[in-house]
């Protein structure tokens, strides 16, 4: 089951527990304050993921790390591409 299936899953289980609560079916009846609490649960769900989300898309900005080797292997490689055009030929104008 991909990560997807089981987000789509968990968020079916959750919000049919939400409406079987919110609609109150024959027999269940919720006091005020719970029903106050209730309705409006799923926009403070949004919000709080949403929250969470900037949170950590920032942290993960904060602490990305540099590939310095990388970055001089790809150096490498493009001194060596060059070098491998410029003998079939190929000019570079001056930068």
């Amino acid at each position: 089951m991909t990560k997807l299936a089981q987000w789509l899953c968990g968020l079916a289980l959750l919000g049919s527990a939400w409406a079987a609560l919110a609609l109150s079916p024959a027999g269940l009846q919720l006091p005020v304050p719970y029903r106050q609490a209730l309705l409006p649960l799923p926009v403070y769900l949004l919000v709080a993921f949403g929250c969470y989300s900037l949170a950590t898309v920032g942290f993960r900005l904060a602490t990305f790390n540099d590939c310095e080797e990388a970055a001089a292997e790809l150096q490498e490689h493009i001194a060596m591409a060059r070098a491998d055009l410029r003998q079939r030929g190929l000019r570079f104008d001056p930068q």
